[in-house]
């Protein structure tokens, strides 16, 4: 069998991927099936750190245009990445997967604090932990937050689950004539002006020297193909 290429990785999953063709909440056939998918790469050995966003739920950017204040906005934001978390760590237990819940925010009673030393621990032993509450600030999206964690933990490239299998020229759904970058440089693609992540997120993991590899969560495989080594999705380099 072939070795897998990373150690350790912070895999970043969105809340919407959780909708599955639902138009909110959590669709359990597409949660089982992403956690199929971290599965498979942790049988491999590899130590596995999840950031979930909570735009299933609610989205602070969306409670703003309401008229809401955006540090309400972005804190009703952080406790739906909880909900997220929790049902996410639920559904590896159930798949046989050992999981732990860190939240920024305090939430004793429901989810462990955030505990960096405790974390690394946990993927010492072989479990999966998930980073709920982004980085436990407005302001700041769960990207930042997949940024922050991942270079705290040491992992060693941020994999973004998204719905479209890397980054290409143009909006593929627009324009028909548009190609996938297999890899980019951090620089190219600033120049580019294309949105990997947000700016914040991006800058950091540039700065870290972080490598991060976009590629769709909905293609079946294609997580581990990506520990594994192979060409999948778009890697963004420095």
């Amino acid at each position: 069998m072939t070795p897998p290429k990373f150690r350790r990785i912070l895999l970043k999953l969105s809340g919407e991927a959780l909708m599955g063709d639902d138009a909110y909440g959590i669709n359990a056939p597409m949660l089982g099936g992403i956690v199929g998918e971290v599965k498979a790469v942790a049988d491999l050995g590899v130590e596995i750190g999840v950031v979930i966003g909570g735009g299933n739920i609610f989205r602070g950017v969306a409670g703003t245009a309401t008229g809401m204040d955006r540090a309400t906005a972005d804190y009703m934001g952080m406790l739906a990445t909880v909900m997220n978390a929790m049902a996410l760590s639920d559904a590896m237990r159930q798949a046989g997967l050992n999981a732990r819940v860190q939240s920024a925010l305090n939430i004793e009673q429901v989810v462990e604090p955030y505990i960096r030393g405790k974390a690394i621990r946990y993927l010492e032993e072989g479990k999966v932990v998930i980073f709920a509450a982004g980085t436990g600030n407005p302001f700041f999206t769960t990207d930042t937050a997949a940024a922050l964690r991942g270079s705290e933990i040491g992992a060693e490239i941020v994999l973004k689950a998204t719905k479209v299998d890397g980054i290409y020229t143009a909006d593929p759904k627009k324009d028909p004539s548009a190609t996938r970058f297999a890899r980019i440089s951090f620089d190219e693609a600033i120049s580019r002006n294309l949105a990997v992540l947000d700016a914040t997120a991006f800058a950091l993991c540039r700065d870290q020297k972080l490598p991060i590899n976009v590629f769709s969560i909905f293609k079946r495989g294609a997580l581990k193909r990506i520990v594994l080594g192979e060409d999948e999705g778009t890697l963004v380099h420095v």
